[in-house]
């Protein structure tokens, strides 16, 4: 074993031993190798488009007997799809329609979920855009009629967007009297709330009626609340 290492090192030559020419071009290749590396562009990471989700029936077979779990699933994904490796898309750089498609599917396979629509009015429907506002709004209404009971706190947040954000005091009017007309369960402020943007929208005399009905049909029983709208029919009599 020592004759073999004293071989081996006896082959090695010496770094002085090596052309000056052969290093020099050694060096060089170091050298532009690493001024490759420094200016070479960076990567950039680019935003996924938001496909569509599959037909329901195929997602109801992909569920496998479980359609509440795969509805809060495909919540959670739609949910973390801003936030993509290396970059975060701002919600107004959606596409909306898409947005909606994935809330539906989510909904066709738990009716009963609140989850998507909490995501639609609260979260989705924040941004600062419009148009984008305006989609959302009107999934929220088309999808409250279907469950107008369960889903009644949803359209009313829309409601209190279109009136405060969106300045569409008609569309707000809308979305309240869908509640009043079709939301019989639905809490006494929201079912109440038509009456109070009458009132804002300068309509004093079609509000006093409505107040006035709602008071003479005995359909408010809380005591506070009674007297709460009484002081308010006062008042608008005042108006008048």
């Amino acid at each position: 074993m020592r004759v073999l290492r004293s071989r081996l090192y006896e082959s090695e030559r010496a770094l002085s031993a090596v052309p000056r020419w052969v290093l020099a071009l050694f060096m060089a290749a170091l050298l532009l190798h690493g001024a490759l590396r420094f200016f070479e562009a960076r990567p950039v990471a680019s935003a996924a488009a938001l496909g569509s989700p599959l037909p329901g029936a195929a997602l109801r077979v992909l569920s496998l007997g479980e359609p509440q779990l795969l509805s809060q699933a495909l919540s959670l994904y739609l949910q973390a799809f801003d936030n993509q490796p290396g970059i975060s898309i701002p919600y107004a750089s959606l596409d909306y329609a898409r947005v909606t498609e994935w809330l539906r599917a989510a909904l066709l396979l738990d009716p009963a979920a609140q989850y998507p629509l909490m995501m639609a009015s609260r979260l989705y429907g924040q941004v600062n855009d419009e148009p984008r506002q305006r989609i959302i709004c009107e999934f929220v209404h088309r999808e409250f009629l279907a469950r107008p009971n369960q889903r009644w706190r949803w359209l009313a947040h829309c409601a209190i967007m279109a009136r405060h954000r969106l300045k569409d005091m008609p569309l707000a009017l809308r979305y309240a009297e869908a509640i009043t007309q079709h939301a019989g369960q639905a809490s006494g402020w929201a079912r109440q709330m038509r009456i109070f943007l009458l009132e804002d929208m300068g309509e004093v005399e079609r509000a006093r009626i409505l107040l006035g009905g709602l008071l003479a049909g005995n359909e408010v029983s809380d005591p506070k609340e009674l007297n709460f709208l009484t002081e308010q029919l006062e008042k608008l009599k005042k108006a008048e």
